[in-house]
Formats: C-alpha cells, sequence, structure tokens
C-alpha cells in the first residue's frame, strides 16, 4: 500500500495532489494499491481520485499538526503502508522525522530544498534547477531523486512520449491554463489580454480547474472576448487540449511539464512564489516564457508576448525543442521502481 498525505484547496491548489496521483497510476500499474490521506480537498479532487479507484481518506486535524501525524501514522500501520509519500510546503522536517521515527518508509517530495533537515529515505525534486547541494541537510540514509527525468506525469500523458509536434506558421490555437483552482484570478486578466492581441481566426481554450471559484465572472468575460473564447472544466483529456493548442498561456505550476513532454511552446505566468525558481529556469533553458508575478503582470506585456510568439514560428520551434528534450514521460515510472528496488533490498536485510 502506498498512502500519500498531500491536501488541495482553492488557496493552496491542486498541483501537490495531481503529481502524487501520477505516483499513484504508476504505483498501481505495478499491482500496488494507494490511499491519499487528506485535511483538505475539494470535491473536484476527491471525485477525480475516486474516478481512479483511489480512496481518499479524510484527516480531521489541522495539516502538518502533531494530530495530523497521528492520524497518518496510524492509517499507515493499520493498511501496512510499504511506503508514505508527502507532497505540501507545509511538511517539514519535524514531519518527516516522526514518521520515520514510528518506522514508516517515506518520501518527500520537495521543489525548493528549504524544509531541511531532511530525514526522509528518498527526497525528490523534479525541477530543472534540483541539484544535491539545495539537500546538503540530509541524514546519511537519505537519497535524492533529481531533475526532470523524475517529473510526475499522470498516465495519461505517456501516449506523448512518441509525439512529434507541427509548429504552425501563424498560431491560432490558444490554450488559456492557471491552474485548478486560480485564487487571484488570473485568468480574467490573461482574457483582457487576449483581447489587445491583433490577430486573424484566433481561437482561446480556457481550462477552468473544478476547484476555480471564479466561474460566473470567467464566463462572462469569455462571452465579450472578441475572438472564439470557450471555457472547459473538470477536463478529463488534457493531453487532448495540449495536442490542440499551438500556444499556451498558463501558470508555472506542475503542467508545465505535461506542455515540454508535448513541445507546446508556453508563456507562463507565477502564480506562487514557489513557482518562480523553476519558471525562472524554465525561461533560462529557452523552454518557456516568463512573464512574472501572475496578478500583478500588465496585461500588455502579456498581449505583446502572445503577438510575438504568435507570429514567430522560428522562436516557437526553438522553444518546442528545447523543452522536449527535458522531459521524456517516465518520471512516476522511476519514482516507483526506485520506491520498490529499496523495499525489495530491505527486505533482502530482514531475511539475512
Amino acid at each position: 500500500m502506498l498512502i500519500v498525505r498531500a491536501d488541495a484547496s482553492v488557496a493552496i491548489g491542486t498541483g501537490h495532489v495531481m503529481r502524487c496521483l501520477a505516483l499513484g497510476q504508476a504505483w498501481k500499474d505495478k499491482g500496488g494499491q494507494a490511499i491519499f490521506a487528506m485535511a483538505d480537498s475539494t470535491p473536484a479532487i476527491s471525485e477525480r481520485l475516486l474516478n481512479e479507484n483511489i480512496r481518499p481518506v479524510p484527516i480531521d486535524a489541522v495539516a502538518a499538526s502533531d494530530h495530523d501525524l497521528e492520524q497518518t501514522i496510524a492509517l499507515a500501520h493499520d493498511q501496512a503502508a510499504a511506503w508514505v509519500v508527502t507532497d505540501g510546503y507545509h511538511f517539514g522536517a519535524h514531519y518527516h522525522s516522526t514518521l520515520k521515527n514510528a518506522g514508516l518508509k517515506v518520501l518527500a517530495v520537495d521543489d525548493n530544498g528549504n524544509g531541511g533537515p531532511y530525514t526522509a529515505d528518498f527526497v525528490l525534486n523534479q525541477n530543472i534547477h534540483a541539484r544535491a547541494d539545495l539537500y546538503h541537510d540530509r541524514a546519511p540514509h537519505t537519497r535524492l531523486l533529481l531533475g526532470t527525468q523524475y517529473a510526475l506525469l499522470r498516465r495519461e500523458f505517456l501516449g506523448l512520449c512518441e509525439y512529434q509536434r507541427e509548429i504552425a506558421p501563424v498560431a491560432r490555437k490558444l490554450l488559456v491554463a492557471m491552474g485548478g483552482s486560480d485564487p487571484g484570478n488570473v485568468t480574467l486578466l490573461v482574457l483582457d489580454a487576449i483581447d489587445q492581441v491583433h490577430a486573424p481566426e484566433l481561437e482561446v481554450l480556457v481550462v477552468a480547474g473544478g476547484s476555480n471559484p471564479h466561474m460566473v465572472s470567467l464566463s462572462q468575460r469569455a462571452a465579450r472576448c472578441r475572438y472564439d473564447c470557450r471555457i472547459v472544466t473538470n477536463v478529463t483529456n488534457m493531453k487532448g487540449l495540449i495536442i490542440w493548442a499551438d500556444l499556451a498561456i498558463s501558470a508555472a505550476g506542475t503542467a508545465c511539464w505535461e506542455y515540454c513532454l508535448a513541445g507546446l511552446p508556453a508563456i507562463l505566468l507565477a502564480v506562487a512564489e514557489n513557482q518562480i525558481p523553476a519558471a525562472e529556469t524554465l525561461h533560462a533553458a529557452g523552454a518557456a516564457v516568463l512573464i512574472g508575478d501572475g496578478e500583478k503582470s500588465d496585461s500588455h506585456e502579456i498581449a505583446e508576448s502572445i503577438t510575438r510568439l504568435l507570429n514567430s514560428p522560428k522562436e516557437r520551434q526553438s522553444m518546442s525543442h528545447r523543452a522536449r528534450a527535458l522531459v521524456d514521460g517516465r518520471g512516476a515510472e522511476r519514482t516507483v521502481s526506485a520506491l520498490l528496488r529499496e523495499s525489495f533490498a530491505e527486505s533482502l536485510k530482514e531475511d539475512l
């Protein structure tokens, strides 16, 4: 049994849960079962997990508190969990050391290396900027899974591993995706920017996550858009939408790796401070264009970037090629293999 301890809400978004869903799928593909223990969730996330035959279990406590730990440890022991996975910035050194002291095997999913000292058995950082010196304050037994080779992409994206994108001479299909909740309603800012773009036959598809609280204002704004603009929600075929698009305007969250695998050029807006390091490295690598702070971004600057990329197949081709080279879609599979190898090694030690 794999126990995933991750949360989702309008405030914290859904990215932690969705990338761990990829891990849960890969674990199930190897014949295991997965449970998501959650102090916070949304109806859309709970429904998604149930549709994957993954049971969400409520944690009736403040996230990362001692009561949270008590319930998580009890659940892990009751289910004879092989591994406990944590993903969330509120799970710090105390949380992981307590899990370890309870005799559990722990994988900590991390992004920026500021949660030490690290005592988990594995720390996974899927970002370009991931490097060992971020984790110098770690226990001798803590092993590192670093870089985009460990990018956790859901099963649906495996079909893109051999996909070859065709770059249109003039891009006409825009995908707007500001995350599962978009608490700052950055999507509205992007739609204002798109109205400032002058392009023939532009199609705009807005993905509003099932946890988005701004559907009324977005629907009203989309109806006034100068271009053909549609909103879709509770999307189950994100892969198809990414293939459809010529260009994405997106939050700089976990979806970035989906765009990379598909070679989809993307304009990124960092809608949370913790998204900035990964977004900056993607920008520096030429794999995406980073505008900056999502809520404080200028709609004119966004419009200028959209216009430039719509009309620059050479730049989009370069971005697509560089992005595609970063991700191969096998990150979740690699991670599960590492967990299973570690479990097998531990069982051999016990037999001896």
